[in-house]
């Protein structure tokens, strides 16, 4: 698949939650080999990265968090939170993200799936989310609009978010995973669609790719579980920033897209130790999935930057006296909208706080 944008228009993001990335980095090279890597060392991982030659990145860690953030602020960059950062002082248009644990998948045909290609296909072609196209994505190769689809509709509107998915190991949450701990997604789905506008979607920082300017703001490492682990399913940063991001996106009439590309997730910790950590985000999504649905943006919010101020403003008033959890990611995300304005590229910057 040949991309319709430069090499330097691509940031791909890691944070890097283990030590050894050599495995990671050869299985992956045919695909960065290109492009500009950003790695981010989780702040408390103490061990030197062990990387391979022959990549062109930019390696951050404690250190340089705390130079460039302080360090009473760089609390938000700790574990899967850490490649929030690498969001932050990129300046490239497009941005991929993928965990240190998964690999390429191969699809069904057995060939390697380049998913930065599939991700930059799905964000430079339009999205469709204020009318269903039952053939999915009507601009993939050999698919169109069905009938009664309304040409006024057609052109579609920008993608500013493109949501990759697993095989092997899917993105369960600890319940799910422990009760269900020998099952493993092999079905590889050939589609790539836009979620419908009003429609939530828990959206993983497994796998993503999107347009910085567009969105960037919106991707906020806020919701800080009190028992947070090292494991994915120990954590829901990225399912509170997703829901921030669709909310945005919907209100600025952006897209957001789901489907390919597949990537291989290894398997990683244990789901029944991991249970008694993530049950707090378990109960806690009861209360945040209602709030996100009934939350309304003023038409005055027209900027990524002050869509999240407004969410964080309902986020203090209607939840933070639920519980500490939800007054704490108020702050957050006004801290990281602070941060985005006086660390982000000039273009980002408002006044919206």
């Amino acid at each position: 698949m040949s991309l319709a944008i430069k090499d330097d228009e691509v940031d791909i993001v890691i944070g890097a939650l283990r030590s050894d990335l050599t495995t990671f980095m050869n299985e992956w090279r045919p695909m960065f080999s290109r492009f500009h890597l950003i790695i981010v060392k989780d702040p408390d991982l103490k061990e030197e990265l062990k990387i391979p030659e022959g990549f062109n990145l930019d390696v951050y860690g404690k250190p340089e968090i705390d130079q460039v953030v302080g360090s009473s602020t760089s609390i938000l960059f700790s574990g899967y939170s850490c490649r929030y950062f690498g969001y932050l002082v990129s300046r490239k248009k497009y941005i991929i993200s993928v965990d240190d644990d998964c690999l390429p998948a191969r699809d069904p045909k057995g060939f390697l799936v380049d998913a930065v290609a599939q991700h930059i296909s799905n964000l430079t072609n339009p999205a469709t989310p204020f009318f269903f196209n039952t053939l999915y994505d009507p601009y993939a190769e050999g698919a169109d609009f069905v009938r009664g689809y309304p040409f006024s509709l057609r052109g579609g509107v920008k993608c500013a978010l493109s949501c990759g998915l697993w095989l092997n190991l899917a993105d369960h949450d600890a319940p799910t995973q422990a009760l269900k701990a020998r099952q493993r997604n092999s079905r590889y789905v050939d589609a790539v669609m836009t979620v419908p506008a009003g429609s939530l979607i828990p959206i993983s920082g497994i796998n993503i790719a999107f347009e910085r300017e567009a969105v960037g703001p919106a991707l906020v490492p806020a919701l800080k579980l009190a028992g947070e682990g090292k494991c994915r399913w120990e954590t829901m940063e990225d399912i509170w920033s997703g829901l921030c991001v669709k909310v945005v996106c919907d209100h600025l009439g952006l897209g957001v897209k789901t489907g390919l590309p597949y990537i291989w997730r290894t398997d990683r910790g244990d789901p029944i130790a991991s249970l008694k950590k993530e049950w707090e985000g378990v109960k806690l999504m009861e209360e945040v999935i209602p709030f996100f649905q009934s939350v309304r943006l003023p038409r005055e919010a027209t900027t990524v930057e002050e869509c999240i101020v407004e969410v964080a403003n309902a986020v203090k008033e209607r939840l933070g006296s639920m519980d500490p959890v939800f007054a704490r990611a108020a702050k957050a995300m006004l801290d990281w909208i602070k941060l985005w304005q006086s660390v982000g590229s000039s273009s980002s910057r408002s006044s919206a706080v």
